[in-house]
């Protein structure tokens, strides 16, 4: 798609990578926060990528963001899980380290991991948008602007989807939550798409011309915060609130971002985190409604 530059939003909100427990934790703040009288949701532009794009569609659709203290994929020890591959997460990460290494071609390289990896388990693709769309519990695309971000895993091109795009919802926020060596691409009009944080982390950039901007970034204990600066300064919004995870909040996260076992505690966490949160919130929120 192609974004207009020139676009001014009030309130834009802007939902990082964070892995299964960083949605969780996420989706706690965020109930937490409607409690306090903050509606997240209510943002006239959100940015969601992988993790974000989960909470990003559970927020604009106005979800009940309780049901997700404990969703049942993450609750029943039981159900199917897909490992993640120590291999294949090393090769890209790999990539993704190399110095000098051209972004683009980072991708490519990065996409043709993913698509070597995929072919071995053509089931998991079926899996990932059940369980994506269990998550999310919508399908229509919402009415308040909504954009996904997702790469191309043949030819490394970033996409960035919204609702005029024509592609499904739940196809939009599996792709964008596609990282390699944890879930396969997914396959939107013949084509495979991988995780929406490989074009830019936390992709604040998609942003620009808002005048107050909240970004929650649930990998912001992992990271150099440099990258996400320099975004910021790209944007260039008048007023900027940036939020990470608690210490108790991480140590809730513990070392596997995937952990299954480690959703209730993460989501608890974040619920916990959201008095302290909207403190901070609240002022810059309230007057950007009254722009």
């Amino acid at each position: 798609m192609n974004l207009d530059t020139g676009a001014t939003y009030g309130r834009a909100l802007v939902l990082g990578p964070g892995g299964l427990v960083g949605t969780a934790w996420m989706t706690g703040l965020a109930a937490g926060l409607r409690r306090e009288g903050i509606a997240l949701g209510e943002a006239d532009l959100t940015v969601g990528t992988s993790a974000g794009a989960i909470v990003g569609a559970l927020l604009t659709t106005d979800q009940d963001l309780d049901r997700l203290a404990a969703p049942a994929e993450a609750a029943d020890p039981r159900a199917p899980r897909r490992e993640a591959d120590p291999a294949v997460l090393g090769a890209v990460f790999a990539v993704l380290g190399e110095a000098g290494l051209e972004a683009g071609e980072a991708r490519r390289r990065v996409g043709r991991i993913a698509l070597d990896h995929a072919s071995c388990d053509p089931a998991a693709e079926q899996a990932l948008l059940a369980g994506r769309g269990s998550l999310i519990g919508a399908s229509p695309w919402p009415r308040r602007r909504l954009l996904i971000p997702a790469v191309d895993a043949a030819t490394g091109e970033p996409v960035v989807w919204d609702g005029a795009a024509g592609v499904p919802l739940v196809h939009a926020v599996a792709a964008s939550s596609a990282f390699p060596g944890a879930e396969p691409p997914v396959t939107v009009r013949g084509r495979r798409y991988m995780d929406g944080a490989l074009r830019a982390g936390t992709n604040a950039d998609l942003a620009a011309g808002a005048h107050t901007l909240v970004v929650i970034e649930p990998l912001a204990h992992l990271f150099p915060r440099e990258q996400l600066e320099a975004h910021l300064r790209a944007v260039g919004a008048r007023r900027v609130v940036t939020m990470g995870p608690d210490e108790e909040a991480v140590r809730a996260f513990g070392a596997d971002l995937q952990d299954r076992a480690a959703w209730r505690p993460a989501y608890r966490a974040g619920l916990a985190q959201a008095c302290a949160a909207a403190d901070r919130l609240r002022p810059v929120w309230e007057a950007a409604s009254l722009r």
